[in-house]
């Protein structure tokens, strides 16, 4: 049964058991951190004036100029630093989406993909002179979001929704 009662990708009749569903249950709680972590990273970053300054203390510019000799990738920081304000409305918007998204399971896969390439590229700049690697915050991020770019949100979820409903119709 799929997270709203409807049957799975299995013929009518057929259950999986409990056991077989275990594996999709497990996304769950990760869909749940991931997705709440995110909307309130990026409601955090859209409601902080200081965060969405070009300069200043707490700024996304200061902060981007910090970590610019130390990144992996110097590049992608002076491509942020071009428009620092820009950068931190994309970054805020870009999280608050991915975690609605990611909550809702609506284009989970996508979500969850925007997701992993918003922490890659806060790995490669912002955390990546953590030592040891396993410090920086990043990099635990962008492994949380692979699962779910793998899988989506097969249950509970408008993605299993709306393929139930297709099925139905077919």
């Amino acid at each position: 049964m799929n997270g709203y009662g409807g049957r799975g990708s299995y013929g009518l009749g057929e259950r999986r058991t409990l056991k077989e569903q275990a594996g999709t249950y497990a996304l769950l709680p990760l869909r749940i951190f991931l997705g709440v972590t995110f909307v309130y990273a990026g409601l955090d970053k859209l409601t902080d004036s200081a965060f969405l300054s070009a300069a200043g203390s707490g700024s996304i510019g200061e902060m981007m100029r910090g970590v610019r000799d130390s990144s992996a990738i110097p590049a992608l920081v002076d491509l942020a630093l071009k428009s620092p304000e820009g950068f931190g409305y994309a970054i805020a918007i870009g999280e608050l989406l991915v975690g609605l998204g990611t909550l809702v399971g609506l284009w989970a896969r996508l979500a969850a993909l925007g997701g992993a390439l918003i922490s890659l590229s806060l790995w490669l700049t912002v955390s990546w002179q953590a030592t040891p690697y396993y410090y920086g915050n990043d990099l635990p991020y962008l492994m949380a979001w692979l699962p779910l770019v793998l899988a989506g949100a097969p249950l509970f979820s408008a993605d299993a929704f709306l393929a139930a409903r297709r099925r139905r119709s077919m």
